[in-house]
């Protein structure tokens, strides 16, 4: 992980304290933070439904600013605990939207070869 140009980022897209913390082994980024830098990269995301069922949905998030295109996947398995699954809510289309637009955002921005996580990635993401 590259402090410096991790830092670099956080100045450019003018993120504070409530869009990002540091979780046991990663770095993660808020939804708000998210939205944030979507915004200033003026990133147009578009979403394709891959497969949903009643405790399954993957959804296909292409992702483009005016340098970069990006494809990328976000899925979400209801279960009764992380076990069986790695979501706890039923809305599991919902849920693998926002997973497939935070790495779009994300892989798209240069965050994801940095080591940076989203907060909707993973339920064991959320902070505290």
């Amino acid at each position: 992980m590259n402090k410096e140009k991790i830092k670099e980022k956080y100045i450019k897209y003018n993120l504070t304290k409530d869009d990002v913390f540091k979780h046991q082994h990663y770095i993660i980024i808020t939804r708000s933070g998210i939205e944030k830098i979507a915004a200033l990269e003026d990133i147009s995301l578009q979403f394709d439904v891959i497969k949903c069922e009643s405790n399954f949905a993957a959804v296909k998030c292409t992702a483009t600013n005016s340098e970069v295109f990006v494809e990328t996947f976000g899925s979400a398995l209801k279960g009764d605990g992380y076990k069986d699954g790695n979501c706890n809510t039923w809305y599991v289309l919902e849920m693998a939207e926002k997973r497939a637009m935070s790495r779009g955002v994300l892989k798209i921005t240069g965050f994801y070869e940095l080591g940076v996580f989203s907060e909707d990635e993973s339920e064991e993401f959320k902070q505290n």
